[in-house]
């Protein structure tokens, strides 16, 4: 498979506080990749810097065969990079048809915008229920499908999810989970960040383990349960003695 995002080394910090220490990743095209991790690991600010949120100190990053380090973040997205923010993020006061509608802006015209609209009400019916209601009248679940959906308007050729199960009930994490599978079978390529190893590892092609900046473990779900103890780790859930691997 050819690769689509390629990460190279890359630094960051927020001011004198350095985040990343020489991160290196690869997404092939129709590939699901987790980047897992403890919060503070680097997980987020490493989708900030290929997102053109934050500009790496060192490093390159690559899309397609282009190199996108340091770019404005409506550049990146034009060329194909969807991001669905931790925290969702919606624009709740306005309705989820207003929501949609500002996603499909790279793309607008108005057959695909007709067209993309019912393959959104496929993938989530709740949607076409509230069309019409403002995105703050909406339930955690529902807010977090209408993002995902905002950022699938726009015709993504990557789909980068920032803890999409976050605050989520089981019963919710679960559609989640099952709609990221539904997506990959859809040959839609996604990066996918997420604390939940465990159901990370279950719908993911292979992924990285983030410490403390660096990638401690990478390669196929399989074998990155194979290198890590991940029961010993808190990725999914309380740390069982609160010393983990030092992550």
């Amino acid at each position: 498979m050819e690769t689509m995002l390629r990460v190279t080394d890359i630094h960051a910090a927020y001011g004198a506080v350095r985040a990343l220490h020489g991160v290196s990743l690869e997404v092939a095209e129709g590939e699901v990749v987790a980047l897992l991790g403890v919060n503070g690991a680097g997980k987020s600010t490493t989708l900030r810097a290929i997102t053109g949120l934050m500009k790496p100190t060192q490093g390159s990053i690559t899309f397609r065969g282009e190199d996108i380090t340091g770019r404005k973040p409506e550049s990146i997205v034009k060329r194909g990079l969807s991001l669905v923010p931790e925290g969702r993020e919606i624009f709740s006061t306005l309705t989820v048809e207003e929501n949609l509608r500002l996603g499909a802006y790279v793309s607008y015209s108005r057959e695909t915008y007709r067209e993309d609209l019912e393959e959104m009400f496929e993938l989530f019916p709740i949607l076409k229920e509230r069309f019409t209601q403002a995105g703050g009248l909406l339930s955690g679940g529902e807010q977090q499908m209408l993002a995902i959906a905002r950022a699938l308007m726009a015709r993504p050729k990557l789909l980068m999810l920032d803890e999409p199960s976050l605050g989520l009930s089981p019963a919710i994490t679960d559609h989640v989970f099952e709609l990221i599978a539904q997506l990959r079978e859809r040959g839609l390529t996604i990066l996918l960040v997420e604390q939940n190893a465990e159901r990370a590892l279950e719908v993911v092609d292979k992924a990285y383990l983030l410490s403390n900046g660096v990638v401690e473990a990478s390669g196929t779900a399989a074998e990155v349960k194979a290198q890590v103890d991940l029961a010993s780790i808190y990725l999914g859930g309380e740390d069982s003695d609160g010393t983990g691997v030092g992550m």
